[in-house]
């Protein structure tokens, strides 16, 4: 075979939703592609988020500027909701935009999505190797742990992050010995609020406050919280993770939509009778709310409206990595040049939630990943073609 009919080849590192991008854009750009991952299945962590409608992005008008990252929210501005959206239904999955303005498929899961990009990929030639694991490098060569040695042209690194291990994202990627010095230690994002309980709330674990106002320093956020036995969780509480993770107190809005002079007086006429029926006949809350005024603010006070405004949840940090949704840290983006290649090692990239950047929820994430993942898979195609161009 002639050298100048050869293909350029890239390997991706990952199957999941950054990773099978990648995959796709390269593949898109005349390399031949073999993704290798570890698990016996792609993708599985996309799977689970399918089974809660899978959130693939949102209709906020500064969606970008929502990563607090210019380097992110570049890629995002080229491959954003518009874009997520229309490469979306070229896969034969439309979307419709929720109340909120998160964005979901039809399909309201994520296998039929799933589906549909593995057959696109295997049409143009991508190849997947399941339960290969990655184990660095050896010179040049990228090593695995059945002893496979590959030297693709150029590589793209989706390992993920370091949450839901069961799923894939293990991050033990960020102890091998060339990326482990270019790494910002991961922390738990978009997760649940660690709170050691007093024995008399074991009764509401499960319950669920709608439309509470998160008070963490002077901001706040309206959401859902849920009462577990291991504390707060719910998405009301992940807009201000990285605060909490600092360590920021908490309070709760128990009543949002009510001043605390309108809490008195709604709660006046009804003095002589026990503190449980005026909260309840008064202003509507319900045993969890009140359970947790009780748990708070014993013994409470004559007014207590200031408390139903604001009332101080002590807490004991978040959760573990492992239980959150996503996760901060990962390579800085120091070690990387605009094209998402590591300026340490030429010839290999890096996508998703590999790196050091924080995704609010709503649909931020999955963008993100499939931003970036088209981005460098791009430049991973260039990059091998000219290799095999001057070779």
């Amino acid at each position: 075979m002639e050298r100048e009919t050869l293909k350029p080849s890239v390997a991706v590192i990952g199957a999941g939703p950054a990773g099978l991008m990648a995959a796709e854009a390269a593949a898109a750009a005349g390399a031949v592609v073999t993704i290798y991952d570890h698990m016996p299945s792609p993708a599985r962590k996309l799977l689970m988020a399918g089974k809660s409608g899978l959130n693939v992005t949102h209709t906020a008008p500064d969606f970008a500027a929502r990563y607090n990252c210019p380097s992110l929210a570049r890629m995002v501005e080229t491959f954003g909701p518009a874009e997520v959206r229309a490469w979306m239904a070229g896969l034969g999955q439309t979307t419709f935009e929720g109340s909120t303005g998160r964005v979901f498929p039809h399909a309201m899961k994520a296998s039929p999505l799933l589906r549909a990009w593995l057959a696109r990929l295997d049409a143009v030639g991508v190849t997947l190797h399941r339960r290969a694991r990655w184990t660095g490098w050896d010179g040049p060569a990228l090593t695995f742990a059945d002893g496979t040695r590959i030297h693709p042209e150029a590589t793209v690194l989706a390992l993920g992050g370091a949450s839901w291990r069961r799923l894939g994202s293990d991050g033990a990627w960020a102890d091998l010995p060339d990326l482990a010095p270019l790494v910002a230690p991961f922390a738990p994002s978009n997760v649940g609020l660690r709170i050691d309980w007093s024995p008399h709330m074991r009764r509401h674990f499960g319950a669920a406050l709608k439309n509470v106002g998160l008070i963490v320093g002077g901001t706040t956020y309206r959401g859902e919280i849920v009462l577990s036995a291991k504390g707060l969780e719910g998405g009301g509480l992940y807009p201000h993770t990285p605060a909490l993770r600092a360590g920021a107190p908490l309070a709760l809005d128990l009543k949002p939509d009510l001043t605390e002079a309108t809490i008195r007086d709604r709660l006046a006429p009804l003095a002589k009778r026990s503190v449980k029926d005026r909260l309840r006949r008064a202003l509507g809350l319900g045993p969890a709310q009140i359970a947790l005024l009780q748990e708070f603010a014993r013994p409470l006070p004559k007014d207590l409206a200031p408390l139903i405004k604001r009332l101080p949840v002590p807490h004991a940090g978040l959760r573990p990595l492992d239980e959150a949704i996503s996760t901060a840290g990962g390579l800085r983006w120091d070690a990387l040049d605009p094209s998402l290649m590591l300026t340490s090692r030429p010839g290999t990239f890096a996508v998703g939630e590999m790196l050091d950047w924080e995704a609010p929820t709503g649909g931020w994430l999955i963008t993100a990943c499939l931003a970036t993942g088209r981005h460098a898979g791009r430049a991973a195609a260039a990059w091998a073609a000219n290799r095999v161009t001057t070779d």
